[in-house]
């Protein structure tokens, strides 16, 4: 039975409110977390608790629990020609290194006269998420 500090491996797919599927590990490896150890979303960790081996189930997600709201601070103006000219227009997707060495996602989200508004908040931000889990393991 799932609880916390033990080592839950998952098979999931995600989809957004509309039905459109984002993300799948079916038929590849299951994710493998220790649950209470904030490696997935605190309300995904909390819906999975009491499940066991072959239980499957459908956790809804608001977007307060999963990559948060909107934030209108993370919309910065900028320069045009701080945007590389291939990334010069609206929807591009630039990818900038963090400190730890992952990618961080910058949106162009408008482009008006020699000026860009990027938009740093997540790509998923304000969205609502449905994730359909079946547990393959628990140690």
């Amino acid at each position: 039975m799932i609880k916390n500090g033990k080592k839950v491996s998952v098979e999931y797919t995600v989809f957004l409110d509309d039905g459109t599927q984002i993300d799948s590990n079916v038929g590849d490896e299951p994710l493998v977390f220790v649950l209470g150890s904030h490696q997935v979303f605190p309300a995904l960790e909390e819906a999975l608790l009491g499940l066991k081996i072959g239980d499957q189930k459908q956790i809804h997600l608001k977007a307060e629990q999963a990559y948060g709201p909107v934030v209108q601070e993370a919309f910065k103006e900028v320069d045009i020609e701080a945007v590389p000219a291939s990334f010069r227009y609206v929807g591009a997707v630039l990818g900038v290194q963090d400190p730890a060495g992952g990618v961080f996602p910058i949106r162009v989200h408008e482009i008006k006269n020699n000026r860009a508004i990027l938009d740093f908040n997540h790509p998923l931000a304000g969205r609502a998420l449905r994730f359909e889990v079946k547990v393959v393991d628990v140690k």
